[in-house]
């Protein structure tokens, strides 16, 4: 049943007396609260939000910058995220093939 078609039966209860005027607030504003909740699910993540805030450090680097990056981004040490890289690098090349796409795609801090 959709949100209008909800408010509508409680608005024909409301009428009909079967509903006194605090339950029909209540009902109506637990659908219209339930329609809130599916709006605030579109709205963005704050995962998404870091991801969006994710850039290059200028300081913390030793090529380009990636690691310094993700380590701000994370909370982790820099040379935690080299490590790794490191270790992608011995997984067929995926290291290395990880850290130049984000060197070429994520922009430098200003």
């Amino acid at each position: 049943m959709s949100a209008s078609e909800e408010l509508q039966r409680l608005a024909d209860l409301h009428q009909r007396g079967v509903l006194s005027d605090e339950e029909f607030a209540q009902a109506k504003s637990r659908v219209l609260g339930s329609i809130g909740g599916a709006a605030s699910a579109a709205a963005p993540a704050p995962a998404v939000s870091s991801l969006n805030a994710f850039h290059r450090s200028r300081d913390d680097r030793w090529l380009g910058g990636v690691c310094g990056g993700i380590a701000r981004m994370s909370g982790l040490a820099a040379w935690f995220w080299r490590i790794v890289f490191v270790l992608l690098v011995g997984c067929a090349g995926g290291g290395f093939l990880l850290y130049l796409l984000l060197w070429i795609f994520v922009p430098l801090e200003e």
